[in-house]
């Protein structure tokens, strides 16, 4: 199959298809499509950037259209989503398939008045696009009912178990009728996801377009090792010689995010942020901005970054490399889509040789360094045997304990360093629990991406 009129698509699918200027099916739509709409369930690895929201949307499209219900509309699919930037994106998406179809549809999220979402509801829908968390409080509060829902689409399995909605999924499963179809899309297969699907697909059809599958052959990558303190200015020089338009640069904290797009603008690069802990309306503005070319540079973390699916980028920076392996593959896909090329920085400092090793374990090649430019630094070279995985830190030895006498002794003659030393250990613990606090934080901004 190399047609997307091959795959049994209707006349007005196919003209949808065309404006957008799909001239092919991608792997993941090649393989999804026809079981789907042959009424299977499909447990699908694949990331987003290879297609996989048409894989389902143009099927649960072409499903819903078969049959028009009588009377009030009411939500006959329902796509769970983990971010709200995707989420808008999956919408998009259906608004542009279903251009030439009765159908109505409808995204929901967290973070913004639900009062607009509801009076949409009210008015009845064919398909509904959510993040759990909204979904749940529109349902809690009477605005949804997911009685009559004959298409079940699960996005971005992993990254829903990551942020911590597996309750809140269990919640939902709950409530849909048994006799439905299922999809399931992760960019991983553990075995928490297999188990998932485990627990709702009905011989299911499984398709692997794993990152192992996945081209790469467009774009340029190239690693360099470079001490934590020179990345920023790294950086900065590679973004200004290169002169570029639209770039993405990946970090692994969202602190990280927002001091680089600090420094960043005091070098005279415009830059926006885009992670769990901005507002939706800052999210929403940076990811327009970056579209239309008014912010060059979008720093992001993995999770905020699903669902950014935009044209025309050059560059992929992996500022921080990722501890998760597939991850980098997730990344760098951002780029050279459509036919184009890209270029795709990996920065390692000596703290991050062994994500490297597991990096290029995964993917089965060296990546190509760079050892020319001034910063390069051979002390974050992987030690030759190296193990995949975060290098574990040394602890700094102890001290063998004094007797009584000797301690009385010194607290005594030395108060002044005894002080100095309890200042250390509370400095020591305060760090600790601003570690804590972050890690809440970041709890909180899980359902801040909702």
């Amino acid at each position: 199959m190399n047609s997307f009129e091959s795959l049994g698509l209707s006349k007005e699918l196919l003209q949808a298809v065309e404006a957008e200027g799909y001239t092919s099916p991608t792997p993941v739509q090649v393989q999804s499509i026809p079981p789907l709409l042959a009424g299977r369930d499909v447990l699908g690895v694949a990331q987003t950037g290879t297609g996989k929201t048409a894989a389902f949307a143009l099927p649960v499209l072409q499903v819903m259209s078969r049959s028009t219900p009588q009377g009030r509309r009411h939500i006959r699919a329902l796509i769970l989503s983990p971010t709200r930037e995707l989420a808008a994106q999956i919408d998009e998406r259906f608004s542009a398939y279903s251009e030439h179809l009765d159908i109505r549809h409808k995204v929901i999220f967290g973070g913004v008045k639900q009062n607009p979402q509801v009076r949409a509801l009210q008015k009845g829908l064919d398909i509904l696009v959510a993040t759990p968390g909204r979904l749940l409080d529109l349902i809690n509060q009477g605005h949804i009912n997911l009685g009559r829902v004959e298409f079940f689409v699960l996005d971005e399995a992993d990254r829903m178990l990551d942020m911590g909605f597996i309750r809140d999924i269990q919640k939902v499963l709950k409530l849909l009728p048994k006799r439905r179809q299922n999809l399931l899309f992760s960019a991983t297969m553990p075995n928490s996801i297999a188990d998932l699907a485990g627990s709702f697909l009905n011989n299911s059809i499984m398709i692997d377009v794993s990152p192992k599958d996945i081209t790469v052959e467009r774009i340029e990558q190239k690693l360099m090792f470079v001490r934590k303190a020179d990345k920023r200015r790294l950086l900065v020089k590679i973004i200004k010689e290169e002169k570029v338009k639209r770039g993405i640069v990946f970090t692994r904290t969202k602190h990280g995010a927002n001091r680089l797009v600090k420094q960043l603008d005091q070098s005279g690069i415009n830059a926006a942020a885009i992670h769990g802990n901005k507002s939706q309306g800052a999210r929403t503005k940076a990811l327009a901005g970056f579209k239309d070319g008014g912010v060059p540079i979008l720093v992001a973390t993995d999770i905020a970054s699903r669902g950014i699916d935009v044209e025309g980028i050059t560059h992929v920076f992996n500022y921080d490399l990722p501890n998760e392996p597939e991850s980098y593959v997730h990344r760098i896909g951002r780029t050279a889509r459509a036919g184009r090329s890209g270029v795709a920085y990996g920065f390692c400092d000596d703290s991050e040789s062994g994500y490297l090793v597991g990096i290029q374990q995964l993917i089965g090649y060296d990546i190509p360094v760079d050892a020319e430019h001034d910063f390069h630094f051979a002390g974050a070279i992987p030690k030759f045997g190296q193990k995949p995985g975060k290098i574990k830190e040394k602890k700094p030895a102890r001290k063998k304990p004094q007797n009584n006498r000797n301690s009385q002794a010194n607290s005594k003659s030395e108060p002044k360093r005894h002080n100095y030393h309890s200042k250390q250990s509370n400095t020591r613990g305060d760090g600790s629990s601003n570690r804590s606090s972050r890690g809440r934080t970041q709890s909180r901004g899980s359902n801040n991406r909702r």
